[in-house]
């Protein structure tokens, strides 16, 4: 990959949606409670501010391991939204925001004396008609760097800081939000050599792993099909490597931790006037609501849901995945044979059942009612940043589940949050694990 191209091509979409996550939420209307508090993801605000409100923060630190010779190229773009307010007029006073981009390229050889990049971007006072429109200046300060890590392999600790450097002052949230870096994120690529996984890291580099120290920001591998690990998003929003967009997401709805398909439909069950008043909140939240009024049935069949890691045969096959005198196909993903019932019917099969059965783990029945201590990614398993925090944590059993190829999986919940337990069995929701990511601490209730 040549730094010439775009290497974050493959992961602007996702930085994209990190950037504009919560700017403007369903119902998409200046006057809604959740409009007026805005913007609660990497934000960096200006050092005043934060000594007066330690629950923020100024600055967010990124580390990850490295493996690159001296002369490899690393490209950085820092980027976060800049607000501009907006007074006067028809249309409700609101903040809307420019986007900024701090970008540099350098050596890893460089990086071991440090690079430092200080950025500014003016503050100014516009008026058109009866608008008024203003901004203050931002500012802060990018630090790269790299170590050499102990041990025999020459792998590098690299390290971003990212501050605001803003003078603002006062104690007003809404204030200090007009001088800060909002919904900060970076792009890290590499031309040659690679990033390691921060969840998933080969065994030597375990240790190496979990000494980064990363403060309001997460790495994940983001890079291209061909190099998956030439490039890392550090986000404010715990996401997994490689993570995407689905294709049945045809627009940014702005919150990205809704579900599409009951997003859109609340927002058709809106009336003329609530959307008249949407329209005019902000050019973005006016394009959701044409993209939802003008949305055909079929793209909003498609949000319905997908499965893409099935495919049907109708026979035994071969032993190779692929029914006899059918085309070849990818091997690599399962497949399921039609049965005489629906798979995706609970009904079907009498002889499994959720609430009775149950699996044997280190000697130990383990069913409904058991408790079992959290082991995410154990038996060298990926899994997930979200997965993490639960890990040896006590939950209790509340179902054994078998999926369309045989496998066990547990549903639980934390032992020690009666609330959540009560809310996930009333929903049949729960956290999922294998047994082999789960320690026994007892037998069935």
């Amino acid at each position: 990959m040549s730094v010439t191209q775009d290497p974050f091509e493959a992961a602007r979409a996702v930085a994209d949606a990190v950037l504009y996550e919560g700017y403007v939420l369903y119902p998409y209307r200046a006057s809604a409670a959740k409009n007026r508090t805005r913007w609660q993801f990497g934000v960096l605000m200006p050092p005043a501010y934060v000594a007066a409100d330690p629950s923020e923060r100024s600055a967010c630190r990124t580390q990850v391991v490295l493996e690159a010779p001296d002369d490899a190229r690393l490209q950085v773009e820092i980027r976060f939204l800049q607000a501009i307010r907006r007074t006067g007029g028809d249309a409700p006073d609101w903040d809307e925001t420019v986007e900024r981009c701090v970008a540099f390229d350098c050596s890893v050889g460089q990086l071991r004396a440090g690079v430092r990049r200080e950025f500014e971007y003016a503050g100014h006072r516009r008026r058109e008609a009866e608008v008024h429109r203003s901004s203050r200046t931002v500012c802060g300060l990018a630090a790269a760097s790299v170590t050499e890590l102990p041990g025999p392999y020459g792998a590098l600790l690299l390290s971003l800081e990212v501050a605001n450097r803003s003078p603002g002052t006062g104690a007003d949230r809404d204030e200090a939000l007009s001088a800060a870096l909002i919904a900060a994120h970076s792009l890290l690529a590499v031309d040659r050599g690679h990033f390691l996984s921060m969840t998933d890291p080969p065994q030597w580099a375990g240790p190496l792993v979990a000494a980064c120290a990363n403060d309001g920001s997460w790495p994940v591998l983001a890079g291209p099909a061909e190099r998956p690990d030439a490039v890392v998003l550090s986000s404010p929003i715990i996401l997994a490597d490689h993570p995407g967009i689905a294709p049945e997401s045809p627009e940014n709805l702005y919150d990205s931790c809704e579900i599409d398909e009951i997003l859109t439909l609340r927002t058709m069950t809106l009336t003329d006037a609530e959307k008249a008043e949407a329209r005019a909140t902000d050019a973005r939240a006016a394009a959701v609501i044409d993209h939802v009024d003008s949305l055909p049935p079929e793209q909003l069949d498609r949000l319905h849901g997908a499965l893409r890691y099935l495919r049907q045969v109708t026979g035994p096959g071969d032993g190779t995945g692929v029914a006899p005198g059918a085309a070849a196909i990818d091997d690599e993903l399962p497949t399921y044979l039609t049965p005489d019932a629906p798979w995706w019917d609970p009904g079907a099969d009498a002889s499994v059942d959720p609430e009775t059965d149950s699996v044997e783990i280190g000697g130990v029945r383990v069913a409904r009612g058991s408790r079992v201590r959290l082991r995410p990614g154990a038996a060298g398993r990926r899994t997930d940043a979200q997965d993490l925090f639960l890990a040896g944590r006590v939950a209790t059993v509340e179902c054994v589940l078998f999926d369309v190829d045989g496998q066990r999986h547990l549903g639980v919940t934390p032992a020690d949050d009666a609330e959540l337990a009560e809310i996930s069995r009333w929903h049949g929701r729960y956290l999922y694990f294998d047994p082999d990511e789960v320690e026994p601490v007892g037998g069935p209730s």
